[in-house]
């Protein structure tokens, strides 16, 4: 893969980020300590504003349709050699080991960054590889382009074509977490293990961060 290119917005610090005092536990998860396992970022990034189409071929505004939930927000292919998949397996193997309670209140939203090839019907076979409630988004490249700046990231690069017609995309290999007050306050980089996530979701699931 090629190097992402994340430009965050402000800073992240990097390792466990403190957790509201209040914050609940993981509900049957045994002692959990009330730290995040992402990085913390300063100032948060806002929700991005964009507009792309979904697998079943309907438009989906991203801030709208994600309204009231806790939303992780990954740009990716499905021709991906490594971290995409890891990532998408990371994530859906953490759903199973909390809570349904929990696991409700998110949505997972996956945006191609390689809409040539990832098809509607490629893109919704790959994720059911993964959770059948994760959304995956296409549209033009352009598009795609300008979701990636709004979410205050570079737009992927494609790397040249090869002989037999492969090609690899360079993406950011950051998962965007927004609360429900529709800010980014924590990016997971690539990596993260199945138990820190399912450490980190009940929190995000309730976070208000009203005592920050």
């Amino acid at each position: 893969m090629l190097p992402a290119l994340l430009f965050l917005a402000g800073s992240v610090h990097l390792g466990r980020a403190q957790a509201p005092k209040n914050a609940p536990g993981p509900a049957a998860a045994g002692p959990a300590k009330a730290e995040y396992n992402g990085g913390m970022v300063s100032p948060p990034l806002p929700k991005p504003k964009f507009t792309l189409t979904d697998t079943s071929g309907a438009a989906f505004d991203f801030a709208a349709r994600t309204q009231g939930y806790t939303t992780l927000l990954f740009f990716g292919y499905t021709h991906c050699p490594d971290m995409c998949p890891l990532e998408m397996f990371t994530i859906a193997e953490a759903f199973k080991k909390i809570p349904p309670a929990y696991a409700d209140r998110f949505k997972v939203v996956f945006v191609t960054t390689d809409p040539g090839r990832d098809t509607p019907q490629a893109l919704r076979a790959w994720l059911d590889h993964f959770d059948k409630r994760f959304i995956g988004l296409t549209g033009s490249q352009a598009a795609i382009d300008a979701a990636q700046v709004a979410a205050n990231l570079s737009p992927a690069k494609k790397s040249a074509v090869r002989a037999d017609g492969n090609y690899e995309v360079g993406h950011s290999t950051f998962v965007f977490a927004y609360t429900k007050d529709n800010l980014a306050h924590l990016v997971y980089p690539g990596g993260v293990k199945v138990d820190d996530w399912a450490h980190d979701l009940p929190y995000l699931a309730t976070e208000t961060w009203a005592n920050r």
